[in-house]
């Protein structure tokens, strides 16, 4: 599994409290594999979830992900081409939790997207 965010907020390295970072621990303590990207709060994800893999870009993140999870509204993830994506990840499946992404645009690119609170 990909992870994107992992930042409490957008423009901030904080992770105090980051939802992002507990559903990854989560599932990770499920068994899974889970690769975590964030733009500014790498170091201190590292530091504070160790057994967590990290990655140095979103499509880094993301190769051979069977499932996306879109967990902290960066507008880079916003900006990132869904074809672009589809190209590395074992199985063209995101969940937006976050309710940040153009829903339609991903579809359109081959994606199953699922958000909290939409269809």
């Amino acid at each position: 599994m990909a992870v994107w965010g992992a930042a409490f907020k957008p423009n901030s390295d904080d992770i105090r409290d980051s939802p992002a970072l507990n559903v990854a621990a989560s599932i990770h303590l499920q068994g899974a594999q889970v690769t975590v990207y964030d733009p500014k709060a790498m170091d201190n994800a590292r530091k504070m979830y160790p057994t967590l893999s990290y990655a140095d870009s979103a499509l880094e993140a993301a190769e051979g992900a069977h499932v996306v999870l879109h967990l902290t509204e960066w507008s880079e993830f916003r900006e990132l081409d869904p074809a672009e994506v589809l190209q590395h990840v074992a199985n063209p499946h995101i969940v937006d939790g976050r309710n940040a992404l153009d829903s339609d645009t991903w579809r359109a690119a081959g994606w199953t997207y699922r958000a909290l609170g939409r269809p």
